[in-house]
């Protein structure tokens, strides 16, 4: 009995249709994506100067007030806490510059409506560089 022997069949891969199946995929998720434009922040950062800068810190404004809500415009107490003369000590202090950065001290038992007050008259004069100054407490053993 003589068999025949036959040549073994080389497998066909055939890639038609995976190739198809991608494309339609690809196609699928380009129309479906929603590009959302996100919202952006503008942000001036600062530049370095070629030469270091020898200009004196400017003149700032500090006003301290205290546990019983007595003002302090640059180390001197005021008369009383009405808002006018909060806003009179504040013209004379600045000389009318109202660039010249403002900082705002409390004690920590003061009432925050003395802190607001205070915010707002600096406010309304015209004052934009407001800060607001924290002192931590020391340690206690």
């Amino acid at each position: 009995m003589k068999l025949n022997i036959r040549p073994k069949a080389e497998p066909e891969v055939n890639l038609t249709s995976l190739i198809d199946v991608v494309l339609l995929l690809l196609i699928f998720f380009m129309v479906s994506t929603s590009f959302v434009k996100q919202s952006q922040i503008a942000i001036r950062l600062p530049e370095a100067e070629a030469s270091p800068s020898t200009e004196e810190v400017p003149e700032q404004v500090d006003v301290m007030i205290t546990e019983q809500g007595t003002y302090l415009v640059n180390g001197r107490e005021l008369v009383n806490s009405r808002p006018e003369t909060i806003r009179n000590a504040l013209r004379r202090v600045s000389g009318g510059d109202f660039t010249l950065p403002l900082t705002i001290s409390a004690d920590a038992n003061a009432r925050h409506q003395y802190v607001v007050t205070a915010m707002d008259v600096a406010g309304r004069l015209g004052f934009v560089q407001i800060n607001i100054a924290t002192v931590n407490d020391p340690v206690q053993p």
